[in-house]
């Protein structure tokens, strides 16, 4: 009982004799559906050298035995220091604003024994206790949007649903008051709609967010809670504390890469179930007869199928080493094609088809390696509890859209669409 969605061909057909010209890639064809042009790089160049839209030369690794070495190889840095070219060693994780040199202090962007270091301190204020304890406040985020559009028959869930939900959850984490949780849905709205650009909007949206965390981390320390980033203000290890400036940057990529993932799993894991009707239906008659087993793996299928982050974030090698059959030199910036990896014929059966059941999906949407997102357990429940309360609240819900005519959010890091019309009857 599984299916496949149609999708237009992006890429030449694979050949084992005449490959053909290499697919276009970063184009806004592409960006609707890379997948066909992934499986000709798979196929035939499964380390490639290619030329970024910012003009940048990386590796893309598309093979699943390749990406997996690649994201736990020491030899592969985080540290955007070592890439080659200094022009363009900032900003390389796809947050926007980080170039802000307070802001780089993060998770995405060092090595041991730095990280080693920060992760531990992170880890004990982000336990599975305080997620566990969440999923209660997640549910009734959850419940209180489609409040908001459910007598009205129709929705774009992405504006209305996936977005709110998981800013308002990471704030809520954090400890950001609810009386400026609003402020943050704004300014987190310029950054996703408009990506890292230097100016305008996006830049004072940037500035307003880290004036206000560095100010909400002053309060704190007068007054802890018991939240987030007064976990972060009290962690410690061996009398070591996170400096303030380390906090702030926590703090910033935690919320930015916290809502923006799970926007997108949200998103692309609802159209996926929309397109492939009898999935849906399996899942949905599961939540009627009160079982969860189908959603727990149909959420980790969704995230090898279609997962939020395309591509993982930016490595350099700090030494020669040899991937995939070629020659990496040091200071090269090598980017992990998870969307690729995780359609890898050679590790998943029948790859390209969706298997809610599919009990072998040892997806690398999250990561690998000591760098595995730190936020996965927190996704995992806004995606379940997201997933599962439109299903079961909407049970007719519908696209509302031509899927050739939705649009795709071009950026080198995150895949997501831009807005998702649906169609439901209305409950009152």
């Amino acid at each position: 009982m599984t299916e496949h969605a149609h999708t237009p061909s992006t890429a030449p057909a694979a050949s084992a004799t005449t490959p053909g010209p290499a697919p276009e890639l970063f184009t806004w064809e592409f960006a609707s559906d890379p997948y066909p042009a992934y499986a000709w790089l798979r196929e035939h160049a499964p380390v490639h050298r290619t030329r970024l839209p910012s003009g940048v030369e990386a590796w893309l690794v598309t093979r699943y035995a390749d990406a997996r070495q690649a994201l736990a190889d020491p030899r592969l840095s985080k540290n955007p220091a070592h890439h080659a070219e200094p022009a363009h060693a900032k900003g390389k994780t796809g947050i926007p604003g980080e170039r802000k040199a307070e802001l780089m202090t993060h998770l995405l962007n060092i090595d041991p024994p730095d990280h080693t270091r920060l992760r531990r301190l992170v880890s004990k204020a982000f336990t599975p206790r305080r997620v566990a304890e969440f999923a209660p406040r997640v549910q009734e985020l959850a419940d209180g949007l489609i409040d908001g559009f459910a007598g009205t028959g129709s929705a774009d869930l992405i504006h209305e649903f996936a977005f709110p939900l998981p800013i308002y959850a990471i704030c809520d984490l954090l400890g950001v008051p609810r009386e400026d949780q609003d402020d943050f849905r704004d300014w987190a709205g310029m950054m996703i709609r408009h990506g890292g650009g230097p100016r305008g909007g996006v830049a004072r949206s940037v500035k307003k967010m880290r004036g206000y965390l560095a100010d909400l981390i002053h309060r704190k320390r007068a007054d802890p809670g018991d939240d987030l980033i007064s976990g972060l203000i009290r962690a410690s290890d061996h009398g070591e504390h996170l400096t303030e400036n380390e906090a702030a940057a926590m703090a910033f990529i935690l919320l930015f890469a916290g809502f923006e993932t799970t926007v997108n799993l949200i998103g692309n894991g609802t159209y996926a179930l929309l397109t492939h009707p009898g999935q849906r239906t399996r899942l949905q008659d599961s939540l009627a007869a009160g079982e969860r087993g189908l959603l727990e793996t149909g959420v980790e299928e969704l995230l090898r199928y279609d997962g939020p982050v395309e591509l993982a974030t930016w490595r350099y090698a700090t030494r020669p080493l040899t991937l995939g059959g070629q020659d990496i030199a040091p200071g090269e910036p090598v980017l992990v094609v998870l969307a690729a990896a995780d359609r890898d014929p050679a590790r998943f059966t029948d790859p390209d088809t969706l298997d809610l059941s599919r009990r072998d999906s040892q997806h690398l949407g999250y990561g690998h390696g000591i760098h595995y997102c730190l936020g996965a357990p927190l996704a995992r429940l806004e995606g379940q509890t997201a997933l599962a309360t439109l299903l079961t609240r909407l049970p007719d819900l519908s696209l509302a859209a031509d899927p050739a005519e939705l649009r795709w959010r071009g950026g080198l890091i995150m895949r997501g669409l831009r807005t998702l019309p649906v169609s439901f009857t209305p409950v009152p």
